[in-house]
């Protein structure tokens, strides 16, 4: 039983309204695959997938173990695989989930396993580099792809896609399109060998923002569920999903000249107050928050981090705020509140989110 009384709180009405939102700029046909790697954004995989599972097509995570996860937790909705390793290859199958090969290393292991299990067209997802040189095979090498699955009965093309490398930033639309281009020609490779028509996708939160024209058959929303369009604007019409709030576990008095916390990195120069939370950096608040770039909410002012964030607790000031032991502490419960954490901590908002801690206890509100 988790009973850390600091709680992440996702709202299952802010998922829903984003997840509308992004629906209305689809055409009809258009299928939505769920991002949920990494925690859902450091909220919980499980829970919102269990919110999420009859409201769109397919759910994407990183690692098998993920998967096997939204398994067990009788999810029932295809899962895609984007990062398999080849020794987890087995455990890919005996949980029905959709692995994505992106090289020949992997594409031929899972070739040889799909012999070994006797395998009738399982699905897999053929990942291609159009520009990100991250994961996924060479345009080029399309002819030595279909040379490798001509007569294979064992596997079947689920999906054909590639990743968009800046498509938040409008200045890049050339390299984008140019993306978008390679993408169409690979497509068309690969629809003079297939006899039936795989799904494609290539759009992520910012390209169905930005690129409507490359919808293609799916699209891939991540940060924009939990209320981040990576525009301002944007963002402003989405609703924010994470909600972190801890309480005050104590309040102390500090003269002047006294320190607080490790190192004595704050030295009071006038008599302060000092309230103590529990969470810190083992929670996910960076240390590079303390000494005041960071601070939480307590009754609707702004109590800044004291000195340096300790493991399990930061002291904030409360010299000014009307407050007492066990009272609310928010650490964050709006965009605009995530991004500027993010700012002061030279980060993007990415990293606040899935940086939350598995120890912070997690808790849907529909």
């Amino acid at each position: 039983m988790n009973n850390h009384v600091t709680v992440l709180e996702i709202d299952g009405k802010a998922l829903e309204h984003n997840l509308h939102h992004f629906k209305k700029k689809l055409k009809p046909t258009t299928k939505i695959l769920a991002v949920v790697k990494a925690f859902s954004y450091g909220s919980d995989d499980v829970l919102v997938a269990q919110f999420l599972q009859d409201k769109i097509d397919y759910f994407a995570v990183a690692y098998a173990h993920e998967g096997v996860a939204l398994r067990e937790a009788t999810i029932q909705k295809p899962i895609l695989v984007l990062h398999p390793q080849i020794a987890n290859l087995q455990t890919v199958i005996d949980y029905c989930l959709e692995p994505n090969l992106y090289s020949f290393e992997i594409l031929n292991a899972f070739l040889q396993m799909a012999k070994e299990n006797s395998l009738t067209a399982y699905p897999v997802h053929l990942k291609f580099n159009t520009g990100l040189n991250r994961l996924g095979f060479l345009p080029s090498d399309v002819p030595k792809i279909i040379d490798e699955l001509r007569g294979n009965q064992h596997v079947k093309i689920q999906s054909l896609f590639s990743h968009l490398v800046a498509s938040e930033d409008l200045n890049e639309s050339v390299f984008t399109h140019r993306q978008i281009e390679s993408f169409k020609n690979i497509v068309q490779e690969f629809d003079a060998f297939l006899t039936y028509k795989p799904i494609l996708h290539i759009s992520n939160t910012s390209g169905t923002i930005n690129y409507p024209e490359a919808q293609f058959d799916m699209v891939r929303i991540g940060i924009g569920l939990y209320g981040f369009g990576n525009d301002a604007i944007e963002t402003s019409q989405l609703k924010n999903t994470h909600n972190l709030v801890s309480i005050i576990s104590q309040i102390h008095e500090i003269e002047p000249g006294n320190s607080v916390g490790y190192n004595r990195a704050f030295i009071s120069t006038k008599k302060t107050r000092s309230a103590t939370i529990p969470i810190g950096h083992a929670d996910g608040i960076s240390r590079a928050l303390g000494n005041a770039k960071g601070f939480v909410t307590i009754n609707h002012q702004k109590a800044p981090i004291l000195g340096n964030v300790c493991m399990d607790m930061i002291m904030v000031d409360v010299t000014n705020i009307d407050c007492k032991e066990g009272d609310t502490a928010i650490i964050f419960n709006h965009q605009k509140t995530i991004q500027e954490l993010a700012d002061a901590a030279g980060t993007i908002t990415y990293e606040i989110l899935t940086g939350i801690s598995h120890r912070v206890k997690k808790v849907l509100k529909d």
